[in-house]
């Protein structure tokens, strides 16, 4: 569909151009992760949305770890919104946010290390070993592939209601907004400087719930918006 094109301008300011598909997948985006730092329903079908909008972008300008990682989100994004909806009937959000043990950190860190050495080798590869599907060389594979794998980590994390998935997210913003500057697809990057606010403030609701161990607001929020 021509509105899914890159090419497809929804405006231009300061000399750039704005496509349909960056604006909307960056606005869904956005409010997606807003929902999420107040701990709201809601934050699982319009991540989803976003999700379709930026698989189909992140293919268009060979971000090819970037638009596999779309796929993982959509079937995170499914259990987020399963077990956060059974969750919300069982006990209040608050009082199941943890932090994972020391030994699970560490596992946390092995597998962002190794996943990033292995796919940014097979993205790096990946127009020579399948040029069908992936037409020109990745940019930035390894980069790339790292901002992939903690996203991987961090979206797990969160769906499991661990604090430190919004530490994984602050790391992944950070490399993500001078990544996506350098790719010219600025309103992502900027996206992706408000994302990093909004990482923090996640970090600090989430952990300021956390050791108060119960939310009165929580239910009816997860059940009315």
């Amino acid at each position: 569909m021509r509105w899914l094109s890159v090419e497809n301008v929804a405006f231009t300011l300061l000399g750039y151009s704005m496509s349909w598909i960056e604006l909307l997948g960056t606005t869904t985006y956005l409010w997606s992760v807003w929902l999420m730092a107040r701990r709201r329903m809601l934050t699982w079908p319009i991540g989803i949305v976003s999700v379709l909008l930026y698989l189909a972008l992140f293919w268009q300008i060979r971000l090819y770890s970037d638009a596999v990682e779309q796929i993982y989100y959509l079937a995170a994004s499914a259990y987020g919104w399963y077990r956060w909806a059974r969750g919300a009937v069982e006990s209040p959000l608050a009082s199941t946010i943890r932090v994972s043990p020391a030994r699970t950190l560490g596992v946390e860190i092995a597998l962002v290390a190794g996943g990033t050495l292995a796919l940014g080798y097979a993205m790096s590869r990946a127009h020579l070993t399948a040029p069908t599907l992936f037409p020109e060389p990745a940019s930035f594979p390894y980069l790339d592939a790292g901002t992939t794998v903690a996203s991987f980590v961090a979206m797990a994390l969160l769906a499991l209601k661990r604090l430190e998935s919004w530490v994984w997210w602050i790391g992944v913003d950070v490399i993500g907004i001078g990544l996506y500057w350098v790719k010219d697809v600025r309103f992502v990057a900027l996206l992706y400087a408000v994302l990093l606010v909004l990482a923090v403030r996640g970090l600090v609701e989430w952990e300021r719930a956390r050791h108060v161990g119960s939310d009165r607001t929580l239910a009816p929020k997860l059940h009315n918006t």
